[in-house]
């Protein structure tokens, strides 16, 4: 099973945000299953980079790198960026680029604890409850 892995999960994980610890921490894990194929698209890596710039840098490159050797980072396409921009129907332009992603890694989910946002998605979208029950059948 493939799964394209929202930042938010992993920023519930990383920054140990209650009450999503739990559950992101549980996605995480399956995702270092050998059954479990995850995937980041590539901006959530510059954005933890961003948002984790007052943790000492040697921390910081570590804990990225434990991120990377978790999970397969994937992009995307200059056509599907410019679709991206054109579709004005999907109201966050972070979220289009997220599915056009998950999209070029052949998921089968998107994981994210916002599914509204994603409601016009070309993947399935599941939140993390509902992925680590599915993932549990599977096991």
């Amino acid at each position: 099973m493939v799964l394209l892995i929202d930042i938010n999960i992993l920023l519930d994980y990383l920054l140990k945000r209650e009450p999503f610890y739990n559950d992101a921490k549980e996605i995480i894990n399956f995702c270092g299953e050998d059954n479990i194929n995850g995937y980041i698209a590539l901006h959530t890596i510059t954005t933890l980079w961003y948002i984790l710039r007052k943790v000492p840098d040697e921390q910081r490159r570590l804990t990225l790198k434990s991120v990377c050797d978790i999970f397969e980072i994937t992009g995307t396409t200059h056509d599907e960026v410019i679709n991206a921009i054109e579709n004005s129907n999907f109201k966050d332009f972070e979220d289009c680029i997220q599915t056009k992603c998950a999209k070029t890694a052949k998921a089968d989910y998107i994981i994210t604890r916002n599914p509204n946002d994603f409601s016009l998605s070309e993947i399935s979208v599941l939140t993390p409850q509902e992925a680590i029950k599915l993932l549990n059948t599977i096991k």
